[in-house]
């Protein structure tokens, strides 16, 4: 309910996955209560299976065009739930100096320890900036499937971490496509545990 209570402010609940499902269609047709606890059940019992993700291209200012894959409302209400159990876990083992896709942390944060840090006298001279190419895209899952387990003990939660991987998406043609790398988007705390294993490993 917390979970759905968050998704369900966010300007992203009026946009549909492959289902056409959104908040509208769950609040005046479905049920609130109704929507939550078949999830619930679908959870209980083991049977859930997450959708895959509708694919969206969004033309970039340089002229390319980015991918996203976007979930339904179901999927999104249980990532939300997932992320709320993984993220307490996980926070513990973040450096100070990470800021990326964590809770109460942004990227003006970042930026104000960069004027600290690069102030005359502070003793730093250098800032370093540096990218991967479409980082997220190519996250390696077995990579990712093997860290979980070391802080994440619930089989369960592995697996719904195992199934949103591999849930594929469905291309803007029509065509279904498997993902064999890369995180699905929208679950922002899988970025995070990636920025942890880059500093960590």
């Amino acid at each position: 309910m917390v979970a759905w209570d968050q998704i369900k402010g966010n300007e992203g609940s009026k946009t549909s996955g492959v289902d056409g499902v959104t908040r509208h269609h769950v609040e005046n047709r479905i049920g609130a209560n109704h929507f939550l606890q078949n999830i619930h059940e679908e959870l209980r019992s083991q049977l859930f299976r997450p959708s895959v993700g509708r694919q969206r291209g969004i033309p970039k200012k340089n002229g390319k065009t980015t991918y996203l894959g976007i979930p339904t409302l179901k999927d999104r209400v249980i990532q939300q739930a997932l992320r709320m159990v993984i993220e307490p876990i996980l926070e513990a083992d973040f450096y100070e100096s990470s800021y990326a896709y964590r809770p109460g942390r942004r990227a003006q944060d970042a930026i104000a320890e960069i004027h600290l840090f690069t102030r005359p006298h502070s003793g730093h001279s250098w800032i370093v900036e540096g990218d991967i190419k479409a980082c997220f895209d190519n996250v390696d899952h077995p990579t990712l499937l093997r860290y979980i387990p070391t802080r994440v003990r619930d089989s369960k939660v592995i697996r719904l971490c195992r199934k949103f991987l591999k849930a594929g998406v469905l291309t803007e043609l029509g065509k279904q496509q498997t993902t064999l790398t890369g995180t699905p988007t929208g679950w922002n705390y899988l970025p995070a545990i990636l920025e942890y294993l880059s500093f960590n490993t």
